[in-house]
């Protein structure tokens, strides 16, 4: 198979789908790869790696497009890149189309095959593609949201731990996931004092017996989240409806019971976040307030560090990325369920019911 790396142009966004050892890999299996100019200097790979590794180099992102049978990227096409996106072309990357109709749009009129990395499952229903881009995006939301506790950057002037004789700070972590887990791990390492919800029940108590003793599980409901608020100095959504829109958890109206300078950081932004008033940010403009509560972000949190987000990918999509080149998509999907639990559109038909069901289209079989 032809497989195309382009680079990617969504601002901020340095990391690369694949990574020199990757190509490596693939090139090793017979395909052809084709790499464009510069697509790893972000996470610090040069084009002579790749070539080295057995890439192509290409110039040009339309170059990329007209030549590759599957594109593998690590965020999804921004309006530039729609009209380049072929007919039964095979695109496989993070998507989120349930929190961006334009794009699902854009996708169903190009006809591609639109595999998605964040709903590919494991047989145990966990998200094996999200997973490593969620460790990080979790670990960095509790580092962020300390930088922005600082004064200078408008929060309440409070040291995430505190120090002998005066209180660590209070942080509220909204989802007990694989990004909720790795926030509270970092709060509580950091030495805050963290009170983590979710709804599952046997989840909590899972947390309760690896957490350390700075970490309080609560179930998660509208009256514990009011109840809560009013004292926390660092909230942290993490919310996750796999392949639909995240729920508002937080709305405007609690934004009055907090107190200014509070940070509000919503992981979930990229699956139209679980809090209200998320709008997406950048890493160049992260932050804004509202009710003088200072709210981050950012949809691409893990491209901050690409070359630990890019190693982290590559680990996790290369055994699909070779299978799918060694198979093509429908046979590869007919023999991997949880494959096949990536495709939400497929040749200008929507077939996975979250997206269906954010914007109402009629859902199709695979």
């Amino acid at each position: 198979m032809i497989i195309g790396v382009p680079r990617e142009i969504k601002t901020n966004e340095n990391r690369v789908s694949i990574t020199p050892a990757g190509i490596l890999e693939i090139v090793k299996k017979k395909h052809t790869v084709y790499v464009q100019s510069k697509a790893g200097e972000g996470s610090g790979y040069k084009d002579s790696e790749y070539k080295k590794a057995g890439a192509k180099i290409l110039k040009t992102i339309e170059h990329e497009y007209d030549k590759a049978e599957m594109i593998v990227k690590v965020k999804e096409p921004i309006q530039p890149e729609y009209a380049l996106v072929k007919d039964d072309q095979l695109v496989f990357t993070y998507f989120h189309f349930a929190s961006h109709k334009p794009l699902t749009d854009a996708m169903i009129k190009s006809g591609a095959v639109c595999l998605a990395y964040e709903t590919v499952t494991n047989p145990d229903g966990s998200l094996p593609l999200l997973i490593p881009m969620s460790e990080v995006a979790g670990r960095m939301a509790t580092q962020n949201g300390a930088k922005f506790l600082e004064e200078p950057m408008g929060g309440r002037g409070i040291l995430l731990g505190g120090v002998p004789g005066v209180p660590p700070a209070n942080v509220l972590v909204i989802g007990g996931g694989v990004v909720g887990t790795q926030a509270a791990k970092m709060a509580a390492g950091l030495g805050a004092n963290v009170t983590i919800m979710d709804i599952n029940l046997d989840r909590l108590r899972e947390l309760d017996d690896i957490m350390a003793a700075n970490v309080t599980t609560m179930y998660s409901n509208q009256y514990n989240i009011e109840k809560m608020i009013p004292y926390q100095d660092l909230i942290i959504g993490a919310v996750l409806i796999p392949g639909a829109k995240a729920p508002n958890l937080i709305t405007k109206r609690m934004l009055k019971k907090m107190r200014k300078g509070t940070v509000l950081v919503d992981v979930a932004v990229d699956q139209g976040g679980c809090i209200e008033t998320c709008k997406p940010t950048t890493h160049a403009e992260p932050t804004y307030v509202i009710d003088g509560i200072i709210h981050y972000c950012v949809a691409n949190m893990p491209g901050a560090v690409p070359y630990t987000s890019t190693i982290a990918l590559t680990n996790a999509t290369l055994p699909y990325v070779l299978k799918l080149a060694g198979k093509g998509w429908k046979k590869a999907c007919a023999e991997d369920a949880g494959l096949a639990n990536g495709l939400n559109v497929i040749n200008g038909r929507v077939v996975h019911k979250g997206v269906a069901q954010a914007f109402k289209y009629k859902l199709e079989s695979i």
